[in-house]
């Protein structure tokens, strides 16, 4: 029954994979801006999870470190992005990612 309660290193790689999955999915086909943005952090945190689960069975405590630098970097780049598709709704009435292609004329 111990088997059945333990959590080995591939049950969170395998998360950390359909994170990163359903990530690109997001970034790769859609055309609003959040969601795009959404997969983003999604591929963020796959790599949080890694980095915490090598962290865990390695014993170090790099891999916290680059999970806390990941964090704070993903949340400035939250704060950051959000700010740039708010301009971007104001100027184009749209979170479509195909209207700001008009931005190169």
């Amino acid at each position: 029954m111990e088997i059945l309660t333990t959590i080995g290193i591939n049950h969170y790689l395998t998360i950390s994979a359909f994170l990163l999955g359903f990530g690109l999915f997001a970034v790769m086909t859609r055309k609003n801006a959040l969601v795009v943005l959404m997969g983003v952090e999604l591929i963020l945190n796959a790599a949080n999870i890694n980095f915490l689960a090598f962290s865990k069975f390695n014993g170090g405590m790099q891999g916290v470190m680059f999970s806390l630098f990941v964090i704070v970097i993903a949340a400035a780049e939250a704060a950051i992005a959000l700010a740039i598709i708010i301009n971007i709704f104001k100027i184009f009435k749209s979170v479509d990612v195909s209207s700001i292609d008009t931005m190169k004329e």
